[in-house]
This record gives C-alpha cells, structure tokens and sequence, in this order.
C-alpha cells in the first residue's frame, strides 16, 4: 500500500507558476504520473518520469511543465509555468506500479 498526498495547488493568473507536490508514504523509484481532471471532463494524462528517469509530457503542456522527483525524500513534483485558463483541473499523482492514486489538488487559473 501506498499513501499518496497532493499539494501546492491554488488560483494563480494566467501566465503564472505552480509547484505541485506529491508526498509518497514509500520509494516512488518507480514510475510516476501526473494526471489531471479538468470540470465535466475525462482525466487525462499529463506527465510521466519512468524509472530510469525518462519523461514524457502530454503536448498540451509540453515546454510548461516539467516533471521531476527527490527519491531520498520520496516526493514527486509539478513545476507548472506559463499557466493557461485551460490547465484549470484537479490534479492527482499516480503510482504506476500498484495503480495508487493521490487525492488529487485544485489548480485554477483564472484573472
């Protein structure tokens, strides 16, 4: 079992930055998402570092929004720049191996 807590979400203007948290109640050496559900909508993929280090965007955010992890601190991060109206989502991390899920942080961008 693995606890998985989101955070470091908020309402920023667009334009602005984001920094999400992931805090892992074990190693995240394994591969780890990033996922997002926006209002009305179907969750969608949006980042991926595999376990050798290897990361994978959506292309909706490609060039934005980075991916990275501290595996002594077994947390997993969002950097989330030039943030749009439409990356408003609650956005949840996600631990491929096991298929545990946060639960999930507010994002809202909005002037």
């Amino acid at each position: 079992q693995v606890q998985l807590v989101e955070s470091g979400g908020g309402l920023v203007q667009p334009g602005g930055s984001l920094r999400l948290s992931c805090a892992a109640s074990r190693s995240i050496s394994n591969t780890m998402d990033w996922y997002r559900q926006a209002p009305g909508k179907q969750r969608e993929f949006v980042a991926r570092i595999t376990w050798v280090g290897t990361t994978n965007y959506a292309d909706s955010v490609k060039g934005r929004f980075t991916i990275s992890r501290d595996v002594a601190k077994n947390t997993l991060f969002l950097q989330m720049n030039s943030l749009k109206p439409e990356d408003t989502a609650v956005y949840y991390c996600h631990a491929e191996n096991g298929n545990y899920w946060g639960q999930g942080t507010q994002v809202t961008v909005s002037s």
